[in-house]
C-alpha cells in the first residue's frame, strides 16, 4: 500500500493532530515577527521591509523543513543571530545592512557545504564543547543587555557610561510591568506566552501614551521590501570585517543548529531525520540573505509542536502557511512598542545563560577561554570579537600547559586567522 506524503500512519499520528500541533507552534513562536523585525530595523533596514522578510523566510523555512525532512521543526530567524546581524556586523564592524545581507548569504552557502558533506561532523568534533557552550551563554548575556537598554531599565548616557534608567520614565515602568506579566505567563507555561505578553505590553504602552509614532497605518504596503530583497552590496566583501563576520556567523549557526536539530529529532522519536533536517536548515539560511533576513534556526519553540503531538512535516508546513497569512497583519504589528519587546529579549537571554551549568570549570584550560569568550561578547558588544578571544585563548592555554596534542590542528589555524585579524586593526 502506498504511503501518504507525510506517512502519518507510519508516524503514529493523523492530519488533525499535525495541523493542531502546527497551530500551537505558530502561536508559540509568532512573537518572532515583531521581535526580529524591530532588531533588524535598528540596522537601518526599513521596518516594514524587515517584517515582510521575517514572514517570508519563516514561511519558506518551515515549508522546506516539512517537505525535505518531513520533521515537525520550525525554522525562523534566530534570537541572538539577529542581534549579531545588527549590533555586531552593522553597529560594531561598520558594515551597512546590505553588506550584512551579503554576508548572511555567503555564510549560508558555507553552511550548505557543511550540511551536505562530512564537514558537519568534522567541525563538530574539532570545536571544543566548552567554546560551544560559551558562545550560547555570551549571546544570552548580550540579549539581556539589549533588552535592559531597549526597555529603558539601563541608560547608556551621553558619556557612554551605563547607569540605571530614569525611574519616572513611563517606558521603564511599562517594561517592568510587562516583564512581570511575561514571567508569570512563561513560568505557568501558558501556550503562546510571549505573544500574550506582547499584547499586554502594547496595552500598557497605550495606557501610558507611549505607542510608537506613526503606528496605525491601515494599509499593507510592500514597497519598502524592494530595499530588502536581494539588496546585496559587495563593496566590503574583501575587508577583514566581512571575512571575520562571515566566519563567526557560520560557526555560530552551524553549531547552534546541529545541537537544536539533533535534540528536536530525538524528542520526536526520529533521530535518523537529523541530517535532512540540518540540510533544510542550511538551505533556509542561504535563502535568508536573499529574502532580507538574518539567519534562521531550528527554534527551541519546536518543543511546543512536539509536545502537542507533532511528528511529521505537516506540522511545520501548517505553521509556515500561518506565517504567510500573517503578512496581512503587518499594520497591527507596527503598534508593538519597545516595552513589549524588551521582556522577551530578557527572558530568552536568561534561558540561554542557563547553559553555563554545563560548563566544566575544574580544568582551567577549558574554563578560562570559555569565561573570557562569555564576558567579551556583552562587554565589547561584538559576538565576533568574543568568539575570536575564546578561539585564540583555547590553543594558547593548552600549549602553555604542555597539552598541545589535545587541540585539533584546524583549531590552531582558526586561532592564527583571528590573531591576524586583530593584528590588521593594530597596524
Amino acid at each position: 500500500m502506498k504511503k501518504d506524503l507525510f506517512d502519518l500512519k507510519g508516524h503514529g499520528t493523523n492530519a488533525r493532530t499535525e495541523i493542531m500541533a502546527g497551530l500551537v507552534g505558530f502561536f508559540t513562536i509568532a512573537y518572532i515577527i515583531a521581535v526580529n523585525s524591530f532588531i533588524l530595523a535598528e540596522s537601518g533596514m526599513p521596518l516594514e521591509g524587515a517584517m515582510v522578510a521575517t514572514i517570508l523566510i519563516s514561511f519558506i523555512g518551515c515549508v522546506l523543513m516539512g517537505f525535505w525532512a518531513n520533521a515537525p521543526i520550525l525554522l525562523v530567524p534566530g534570537m541572538g543571530i539577529n542581534v549579531m546581524f545588527t549590533y555586531t556586523f552593522v553597529h560594531s564592524m561598520g558594515l551597512d545592512y546590505r553588506t550584512a545581507l551579503t554576508l548572511v548569504f555567503i555564510s549560508g552557502v558555507l553552511f550548505v557545504a557543511v550540511a551536505f558533506t562530512r564537514l558537519g561532523s568534522i567541525l563538530n568534533r574539532v570545536i571544543p564543547q566548552s567554546l560551544k557552550i560559551a558562545i550560547t551563554v555570551g549571546i544570552g548575556l548580550f540579549l539581556i543587555f539589549i533588552g535592559l537598554e531597549k526597555g529603558g531599565i539601563i541608560d547608556r548616557g551621553t558619556s557612554s557610561m551605563i547607569a540605571l534608567g530614569d525611574l519616572s520614565d513611563p517606558r521603564l515602568i511599562a517594561t517592568v510591568l510587562t516583564l512581570l506579566i511575561a514571567l508569570v505567563l512563561f513560568l505557568r507555561n501558558v501556550k503562546g506566552h510571549f505573544l500574550w505578553a506582547m499584547i499586554a505590553g502594547t496595552g500598557i504602552a497605550a495606557l501610558f501614551g507611549i505607542l510608537p509614532e506613526g503606528s496605525g497605518n491601515k494599509e499593507v504596503s510592500l514597497a519598502s521590501y524592494s530595499e530588502v530583497f536581494a539588496a546585496w552590496s559587495f563593496d566590503s566583501v574583501l575587508s577583514m570585517a566581512f571575512l571575520v563576520g562571515t566566519f563567526s556567523l557560520t560557526m555560530v549557526t552551524v553549531f547552534e543548529n546541529i545541537g537544536l536539530v539533533q535534540s528536536h529529532t530525538a524528542a520526536a522519536g526520529r533521530p535518523e531525520k537529523a541530517q535532512k533536517a540540518l540540510q533544510a536548515t542550511s538551505v533556509s539560511a542561504m535563502l535568508s540573505g536573499l529574502f532580507g533576513s538574518s539567519t534562521p534556526v531550528a527554534t527551541a519553540e519546536t518543543g511546543a509542536v512536539i509536545a502537542a503531538g507533532g511528528r511529521t512535516g505537516l506540522s511545520a508546513i501548517t505553521a509556515g502557511i500561518l506565517f504567510l497569512l500573517s503578512i496581512f497583519f503587518i499594520p497591527v504589528i507596527q503598534y508593538i512598542p519597545d516595552n513589549a519587546i524588551a521582556p522577551i529579549l530578557l527572558i530568552i537571554g536568561g534561558l540561554m545563560v542557563q547553559n553555563i551549568t554545563d560548563l566544566e570549570t575544574s580544568d582551567l584550560t577549558e574554563a578560562f577561554p570559555a569565561i573570557f569568550l562569555i564576558a567579551m561578547i556583552p562587554f565589547t558588544q561584538s559576538i565576533a570579537d568574543g568568539v575570536a578571544v575564546g578561539f585564540i585563548l583555547y590553543p594558547l592555554l593548552k600549549l602553555a600547559s604542555g597539552r598541545a596534542a589535545e587541540v585539533a590542528k584546524p583549531l590552531y589555524v582558526i586561532a592564527v586567522l583571528f590573531i591576524l585579524n586583530f593584528a590588521v586593526y593594530l597596524i
